[in-house]
């Protein structure tokens, strides 16, 4: 949004722009429009001075509009590779950072993969692209058709089915394999159950979680 200002001078217009935007000078863009004269004499034909004013955008909101324009850029060169249509990119903010949508598109479906793999490995690829033209660390999370919301139902439901059978069998229970993400919402559901424990085994990005019942305050193994 731009404002224009007068004064018989630039100083005077600057100061006007400055009272009645409630900022400093140097928060405001300032493009001088008309240069101002004091005419015949300093009497007849002055002319005032224009200026058009923007206020300046912190460098958290231009990080961010340069985050979604990168990895929209980068997102729809893959597509276009690809040969996806009719693919529809939104961008809003999220606790974790900068959460990116697709949606649309009757192939979008081949952006998931099989428990999520291919949209992680997509994730992470549009990480890197971002983070190497900012030169900064971004935090960014990618989503296709709500599926990160459905993966979350699925693993909460998981957990306690699995929690449950934990319990009646008196016996460590295990996940198959699964990413750090995932793990974290088998942590975060089972987390205020007393009478379980859950830990994560294995090495690597791909880890099992053992969710363990507990009796009489022992673990049983």
């Amino acid at each position: 949004e731009t404002f224009i200002f007068e004064g018989k001078t630039k100083e005077e217009a600057i100061e006007k722009a400055c009272k009645e935007l409630n900022l400093p000078k140097e928060e405001l863009e300032i493009e001088v429009l008309e240069h101002g004269s004091s005419g015949i004499f300093g009497i007849v034909g002055g002319k005032k001075s224009k200026i058009k004013v923007r206020i300046k955008k912190k460098e958290e909101e231009e990080t961010a509009e340069d985050v979604v324009s990168i990895a929209k850029n980068a997102l729809e060169n893959i597509f276009d590779l690809l040969q996806l249509k009719d693919m529809n990119i939104t961008a809003e903010d999220s606790e974790k950072g900068t959460l990116i949508k697709i949606e649309g598109g009757k192939d979008a479906g081949l952006l998931i993969g099989k428990g999520g793999k291919t949209l992680d490995a997509l994730e992470f690829l549009i990480k890197r692209i971002v983070n190497k033209k900012l030169k900064r660390n971004v935090q960014i999370e990618l989503d296709v058709q709500g599926y990160r919301e459905r993966r979350k139902e699925y693993l909460r439901k998981l957990a306690i089915s699995l929690a449950e059978k934990a319990k009646k069998i008196g016996k460590p229970v295990t996940t198959e394999p699964l990413n750090a993400r995932d793990r974290k919402v088998i942590h975060v559901t089972l987390k205020d159950d007393n009478s379980l424990e859950t830990k994560s085994q294995g090495e690597g990005s791909l880890r099992k979680i053992v969710i363990i019942p507990k009796t009489k305050g022992k673990d049983v193994r």
